[in-house]
């Protein structure tokens, strides 16, 4: 079955999640870590623009961020669900709304002013208006053990992983109206679940045909059709450990190492063939900043990611600060271009 899955968009901006900090300077140097088959450079820009570092409340635990409408990012908390709303242009922010007590995850935003939750261990998604905060819909995924991680908007739904469960959750946005109820679809073929978490990121497929779905236990990457039939896509050799939030754009996709398990964070960028079956990883990026990262997503021509710090601070506190960081989006120099100046290989932080 073909189904049309289009990114949405919200002001002009991929409607995606998005992390930013509050720190006056302008990105610097990340480090970039090619494979042997391709050549990357990096060249630092001057400081300027919107904050580099977004400082989010002391004790948050932010995990998810969306973008949009307009220059605001939101970014979801682990602790008790509550989501902060930030002005990308100058970093200030305020809490938008209260939690339930159960987390907010991934997270996307639509050209409706509204804002799609993903509930974690609540078993649930909530949609919330940008501007209010009001809880405009919730609804109830699964009625056991679930562990809803993220979500994607496509161009007539929004879509939500289960990290414990098979199967993915489907809202209909027919006309851009909220449905009365979720659709289940079981997750067949190569993505088998075991231990661990399993589907977490997803993303469009750069034809928008499919979906794919990073599972974190293994660092395979599949592609799911509508129907939920499943195949793992071809990264020639390579796989994205600890794989968690994922970002398309175009044919590049964005893979979120969040590092949980090895300490080792980093930003994959890996370019896709159109059906989304077949990858290759171009380069890791990996910044002094990155505290656990755990999504990305973007704004303009730069990356946002929130630091989780399950690594640096297992043991939040109320006081354990967090925050989120900018970069700029990188895109690897292709092997036998590296002699010239190439706008694309700028990866400031």
């Amino acid at each position: 079955m073909r189904v049309a899955l289009r990114a949405a968009r919200a002001g002009g901006a991929l409607a995606v999640a998005v992390t930013l900090a509050a720190t006056p300077s302008g990105p610097a140097e990340a480090r970039t870590d090619p494979p042997a088959s391709a050549a990357a450079r990096v060249v630092p820009t001057p400081s300027a623009g919107p904050p580099a570092v977004i400082a989010l409340p002391d004790g948050f635990r932010p995990e998810g961020i969306a973008i949009g409408p307009g220059p605001y990012a939101f970014f979801g908390s682990t602790a008790d669900g509550s989501v902060y709303r930030a002005d990308l242009r100058t970093g200030r922010g305020a809490l938008l709304s209260r939690g339930p007590g159960t987390p907010a995850l991934g997270m996307k935003t639509d050209g409706y002013g509204r804002l799609f939750v993903a509930g974690g261990r609540g078993g649930d998604a909530r949609v919330l208006d940008t501007r209010t905060g009001r809880t405009l819909a919730s609804y109830r995924l699964a009625d056991g053990p679930a562990f809803v991680n993220d979500v994607v908007l496509t161009g007539d739904a929004a879509v939500f992983t289960d990290s414990t469960n098979p199967v993915l959750y489907r809202l209909p946005l027919r006309g851009g109206r909220l449905p009365a109820a979720p659709v289940r679809i079981p997750i067949t073929g190569d993505l088998t679940y075991g231990d661990g978490f399993n589907a977490n990121g997803i993303a469009p497929t750069p034809d928008g045909r499919a979906l794919l779905v990073v599972q974190s236990s293994t660092g395979d990457l599949f592609r799911v059709d509508a129907d939920g039939r499943s195949r793992r896509v071809d990264l020639h050799g390579e796989s994205l450990p600890n794989g968690d939030g994922l970002l398309l754009r175009g044919s590049t996709l964005y893979a979120v190492e969040n590092g949980a398990r090895n300490g080792d964070s980093a930003l994959t960028v890996l370019r896709l063939n159109p059906s989304g079956t077949d990858g290759r990883v171009l380069r890791r990026v990996r910044d002094d900043r990155f505290d656990t990262p755990t999504t990305v997503a973007a704004y303009g021509a730069r990356l946002y990611l929130p630091n989780a710090r399950f690594v640096s601070a297992p043991a939040p506190t109320p006081s354990t600060p967090y925050d989120a960081v900018a970069v700029r989006a990188p895109v690897a120099v292709p092997a036998g271009q590296e002699g010239g100046a190439d706008a694309s290989s700028v990866m400031p932080r």
